[in-house]
């Protein structure tokens, strides 16, 4: 019963007041319409794309051996784009091409003008990510043709410093690449130099080829020398056989000199064969990896000289027929709807305190 009592209070109190009400709301919405007419129309342009995948920047692969390529870049280049858009270099080239010092009445020389030009800015430049996995850049100026220009202007920007990142990547890939190729030419080099040194030491210039030839010289020199220490012996057992013995002593002293210079330049080809083919493989190894590295080299450079696109743009930004805020109407609502729930507040608490004998507190007091 008392909350109904209360209730039918409340309601005899605004309609008692019901005209003061009214009239503050009436006042405060005509005072909320001039207002919002005085407010400046600012229009929006945006931008929509999605960032490229740094695969297109590589040089494809050595080989018949073809990889695929993806075309859209993942969550994590997404965010380099993010980053980059609201960069300081971005920022600043923006503040410095369309001269917003003097577009937002800033003082560039304050002390806080640089602090407020891009808080100015930054209440003007939004980016975010949209559900779809791309960019959503927009910008608002009370010049819609402005607004055009500076958003697709910072999209472009993004896409500059996006490629240059990559592109600097390349270049530090190109230098280490070129630093291999300069220290594996000087390794080969030192590897034809021992390999020269090797083969002249030891005499070893064809390894299969010497191979074949001194086992058959070394055969023959055996087999001649055999033959004639065997025809020795016979001639021998002969008295009239002096001249032949003579003859054949000293072909076989020849002979066995023959041998002797065989065996060594056979064991000396032994000797250093191990250590002659070892660098002579090495020496291939090198080679074929320089060449590689060479190749590797000339297709990076070509994709480094060769443009590419950072992003891939989806709505370039229009410039914009309807303006973007204020939105009068919701202003001119909400101010009325504050003004009548305040002046409810109001009138409910100036009746309940008419009711209190402030005399009677006073007295106590």
């Amino acid at each position: 019963m008392n909350q109904n009592d209360n209730l039918l209070g409340i309601i005899a109190i605004l309609y008692k007041w019901r005209k003061n009400i009214i009239l503050t709301c009436v006042i405060a919405g005509i005072l909320s319409i001039i207002g919002s007419l005085l407010l400046p129309n600012y229009y929006q342009s945006t931008t929509v794309f999605y960032a490229a995948s740094p695969d297109l920047a590589k040089p494809s692969p050595l080989g018949p051996i073809e990889s695929d390529k993806d075309f859209y870049g993942e969550e994590e280049d997404l965010d380099r784009l993010f980053s980059i858009s609201s960069s300081s270099e971005v920022v600043d080239y923006l503040i410095s091409k369309y001269n917003l010092y003097e577009h937002y009445d800033i003082d560039p020389k304050s002390k806080k003008g640089p602090f407020k030009i891009k808080e100015r800015f930054n209440k003007m430049y939004k980016t975010l990510k949209t559900k779809f996995g791309a960019l959503q850049l927009s910008v608002e100026d009370k010049d819609p043709a402005l607004a055009a220009k500076i958003t697709n202007d910072a999209r472009d920007k993004i896409n500059e410093i996006s490629q240059r990142l990559i592109k600097e990547s390349q270049q530090q890939l190109l230098t280490t690449y070129k630093s291999n190729i300069q220290e594996k030419n000087k390794f080969v080099k030192l590897l034809s130099d021992s390999l020269y040194k090797t083969r002249k030491k030891y005499g070893v210039y064809n390894t299969e080829a010497q191979g074949k030839v001194y086992a058959e010289l070394l055969a023959k020199a055996s087999s001649n020398l055999n033959d004639k220490k065997a025809r020795l012996k016979v001639y021998k057992s002969y008295n009239n056989m002096q001249d032949s013995i003579i003859f054949l002593n000293a072909t076989i002293e020849g002979l066995e000199k023959q041998f002797s210079s065989v065996t060594e330049k056979v064991t000396l080809f032994n000797e250093g064969l191990a250590d002659v083919t070892n660098l002579k493989y090495e020496q291939n190894d090198m080679i074929k990896q320089l060449s590689l590295d060479k190749e590797r080299f000339k297709q990076l450079q070509a994709t480094y000289n060769t443009p590419f696109n950072g992003i891939h743009v989806i709505e370039k930004g229009e410039v914009p027929i309807v303006k973007s805020r204020p939105k009068r109407s919701i202003i001119v609502i909400g101010i009325c709807f504050v003004t009548f729930i305040f002046s409810v507040i109001g009138v409910i608490l100036l009746e309940s305190y008419r009711k209190v004998d402030w005399q009677k507190i006073k007295n106590n007091a």
